[in-house]
C-alpha cells in the first residue's frame, strides 16, 4: 500500500532520508511500493540526497551518512596523513596564499602547522578552519556555501566564488579517488567544482591522497592529472604503486 505518493519531492525526499536513517538503509524498490512512484523518481532523489551528503549510494539504495563520518576519516590511516602533511610542509611559501579544500588530510596539515605560521589560509572546510584559528599568526578565511554534512564542508556557488577571489601561490586538496588514466574523482559534482575552481586560483596544485585512494575511481570526474603538479603520498616516491602517474605528474613525493 503506498503511503507517500502525493508528497511534493521536497518533502518526500525529507521523509526518505528519515526512514533510511531510522533504518540504517533503505532500498529502491521498497521506496517505490511506499511511495507509489516511477523508479527513476527515487533514483532522482536518491542522487539529490547524495549530491549534497546526506546518503551513500549503495547498490540498490542508500545508506545515511553519519554525522561522525568526517571524525572517523580522521582516524584511518592518521599515520600516513601525518607523514603526507610533513613532506607538504616545506612547499607551504612564507608568507604565502594557500588554498585548503575540506579533506581529513587538508585538517592534518591545517592542525600540524607551527604556532608561529605566518600564512593567507582560505578553505571550506570546517574542520581545518577551527585548526587554522589556533594559529595566531595565521590569517585563516572560511568561504561561504551550503553545508555538506559529509565532509563537514561548504559547497556550492558561493565556495565557488570564493575561492575564485583568491590568487593562491599553493593548492593543497585530496581526492575520493586518483586514477593513472581518468585523474581525480569525488562522490559529488558540488565537490568537484569546488577541486577545480581551488585548481584555476592557484600558481601550483597539490594533490594528496594516501596509497589506499591510488587506482581507484569514485563517481564524478574531477581534475585531470595534467592539471596536479605535485603529487603527495606517505610513499616513498620510489614506490612502484606510483608509476602510473609519473609520465603525466611533474614531482611526486
Amino acid at each position: 500500500m503506498a503511503l507517500k505518493g502525493t508528497l511534493d519531492g521536497e518533502t518526500r525526499r525529507a521523509a526518505l532520508l528519515d526512514l533510511a536513517e531510522e533504518k540504517g538503509g533503505l532500498h529502491l524498490s521498497e521506496a517505490v511500493e511506499l511511495w507509489d512512484v516511477h523508479p527513476m523518481t527515487i533514483r532522482r532523489d536518491f542522487e539529490l540526497l547524495e549530491s549534497v551528503g546526506r546518503v551513500r549510494r549503495v547498490r540498490g539504495g542508500i545508506v545515511p551518512v553519519q554525522a561522525d563520518a568526517f571524525g572517523t576519516r580522521q582516524g584511518r590511516n592518521l599515520r600516513a596523513k601525518e607523514r603526507i602533511a610533513a613532506k607538504i610542509a616545506p612547499l607551504l611559501p612564507p608568507d604565502g596564499a594557500i588554498g585548503l579544500d575540506s579533506s581529513s588530510t587538508a585538517y592534518v596539515l591545517a592542525d600540524s602547522l607551527s604556532a608561529d605560521s605566518r600564512f593567507t589560509v582560505v578553505t571550506n572546510g570546517l574542520s581545518a578552519f577551527e585548526a587554522l584559528a589556533r594559529k595566531p599568526d595565521v590569517r585563516g578565511y572560511l568561504t561561504g556555501g551550503e553545508r555538506e554534512e559529509q565532509n563537514l564542508s561548504l559547497v556550492g556557488a558561493l565556495t565557488v566564488s570564493a575561492f575564485s577571489a583568491f590568487h593562491f601561490d599553493l593548492a593543497v586538496m585530496s581526492a575520493l579517488g586518483v586514477h593513472g588514466e581518468s585523474g581525480t574523482s569525488e562522490s559529488t559534482l558540488a565537490q568537484t567544482a569546488v577541486k577545480d575552481a581551488m585548481a584555476r586560483a592557484s600558481a601550483e596544485v597539490v594533490l594528496a591522497v594516501d596509497a589506499s585512494k591510488l587506482q581507484s575511481r569514485a563517481r564524478v570526474r574531477a581534475l585531470a592529472l595534467d592539471r596536479v603538479d605535485v603529487l603527495v603520498t606517505e610513499l616513498d616516491p620510489a614506490d612502484p604503486r606510483l608509476d602510473p602517474y609519473r609520465a603525466i605528474v611533474p614531482r611526486i613525493l
